[in-house]
């Protein structure tokens, strides 16, 4: 038996534990997997084949993007993700509850894998196969590099990684084990790569699933990820060809915005910025401005209030009081279940691909080519939709620039491959203009843990906590109930 089907997870365990009883869900799935017999009810499926929980508090919190403001007593989901502490807490925003929501969305993309087998692998079932292939890859990818190491080509083959999840699962408890992340990896890239021959562009709303551009989008974070430069190119420029007119437009668009219209349109498809946006369940929209480790004056000051490298202000712009300092990205919707009593639960809109992204990655890759002259083309161009008052005559950055703004650090930046000088200056650079564009998203996170940067987090009275460089705490740690079933936990 091939060695990831003798390592499967309980998929029906996990939804149990995370979201009906046993007894209720014993007596429910297996007739609901009976009536899958048809495109339109893969479909329907595949609507909910992606986690619909929120990453974006714990990894911004765990970063080097946010302070102590001293405005209140921290949350304890707060305090514990700024000072990297284990905890097993199943409720919105935390770290189970995410992980709980990746292998629901995968075993919901298992099972219309199955259904559309069942139906006869379907010339007019292939969309529906591709989306259902890259919503599996994509759940995997956000929980190994969550729940694992990064992908680091020398020792992947042994690191710990996550149970990868091919098939539904029909027993209600299954021992299992961690698949390497080198194992994780081949089985993401093999969905990706499949999916993205198949997906489809023919939606209703298509911002609400992966699309070619979507799965491009994908491609290039994934190749980033393992440092395949000439891959991330290639899929990156099938999505961006003028990009001047792709990126998210603060300069003529937002600024004419108020708060709430901004934060509207966000994370809508009003914005073609936006390639894939997911719903989650989540009270972040209630928090983000004010968790007590947050954006405080200091990364205020460091990060927006400041000049940029053109000496000229930056184009996002900041609300609120120290308390509150935000920029405006989430507004919450309510579901409600039950009207009349006012109960249901708190959503948000979470932007998971965008073109800025992909301009990014792309630009990454060129340097790591040595290709400083299509790179400088594209910061270029990200720094004239990001800078007041910008002016393309002279305001046009040149190689020396970069190099003298963004000096080599000895043993600063340390990913898997080695980086030289030059290289190092346009990567850094790139990962500080990742850094601003993604507050409150926790992409810096991944920088993080890619770059293997050391993170310094103050508690007012108490003094300094630091994330040191390979420290074990950047693997969250898994699940109790998880460990309860057989599965390694990370090393502490």
């Amino acid at each position: 038996m091939n060695k990831l089907y003798r390592t499967k997870i309980g998929m029906l365990l996990f939804m149990a534990l995370a979201i009906v009883s046993c007894e209720d869900y014993l007596s429910e799935v297996p007739d609901n997997r009976t009536e899958i017999d048809s495109p339109e009810k893969i479909s329907e499926l595949l609507v909910i084949a992606y986690p619909e929980a929120n990453y974006m508090d714990f990894a911004e919190t765990m970063s080097d993007n946010v302070g102590d403001k001293n405005s209140e007593l921290p949350s304890e989901l707060n305090l514990a993700n700024y000072k990297w502490e284990d905890n097993n807490i199943d409720d919105l925003d935390y770290r189970v509850t995410y992980w709980n929501a990746c292998y629901k969305a995968i075993a919901q993309a298992n099972q219309a894998l199955a259904s559309i087998e069942e139906l006869g692998d379907l010339d007019e079932l292939a969309p529906q196969k591709g989306e259902a292939l890259l919503a599996r890859a994509y759940g995997h990818f956000m929980l190994v590099n969550f729940w694992a190491k990064h992908y680091d080509a020398n020792t992947a083959d042994a690191d710990l990684g996550i149970p990868y999840i091919l098939e539904p699962e029909d027993d209600f408890i299954v021992n299992y084990s961690r698949n390497t992340v080198q194992e994780v990896y081949d089985y993401i890239e093999s969905d990706l790569l499949q999916g993205l021959d198949l997906v489809t562009n023919n939606y209703e709303q298509p911002v609400f699933h992966f699309t070619q551009d979507a799965a491009y989008a994908f491609a290039t974070r994934f190749y980033l990820f393992k440092g395949e430069w000439e891959n991330v190119i290639e899929y990156s420029s099938r999505i961006i060809t003028n990009p001047e007119e792709q990126l998210r437009d603060y300069l003529n668009i937002y600024d004419a915005l108020e708060y709430s219209e901004r934060t509207a349109l966000y994370a809508s498809d009003g914005d073609p910025t936006n390639l894939l946006v997911v719903s989650a369940n989540s009270l972040y929209a209630r928090i983000f401005a004010s968790n007590n480790f947050g954006l405080n004056i200091d990364k205020g000051d460091e990060l927006f209030f400041s000049a940029n490298i053109l000496g000229k202000s930056w184009a996002y712009a900041v609300f609120g009081t120290e308390a509150f300092y935000n920029l405006p990205k989430f507004t919450e919707f309510f579901r409600y279940t039950n009207i009349n009593a006012g109960i249901g639960d708190p959503y948000v809109g979470l932007v998971l691909f965008s073109t800025d992204e992909v301009l990014l990655n792309r630009a990454e890759a060129y340097a790591m080519m040595n290709n400083f002259d299509s790179s400088l083309s594209d910061i270029n161009t990200f720094y004239s939709l990001r800078t007041e008052s910008y002016d393309a005559s002279t305001d046009l950055l040149i190689k020396q620039d970069i190099l003298d703004n963004y000096p080599e650090v000895v043993n600063e930046y340390t990913p898997f491959y080695t980086l030289d000088s030059d290289q190092t200056s346009f990567v850094k650079a790139i990962a500080e203009l990742k850094r601003r564009e993604y507050y409150h998203e926790g992409l810096r996170w991944f920088d993080v843990r890619r770059f293997d940067l050391e993170v310094t987090h103050n508690i007012i009275g108490e003094g300094d906590f630091i994330l040191d460089k390979g420290d074990e705490r950047r693997q969250l740690q898994i699940p109790n109930f998880a460990v309860e079933r057989g599965l390694e936990q990370n090393p502490r």
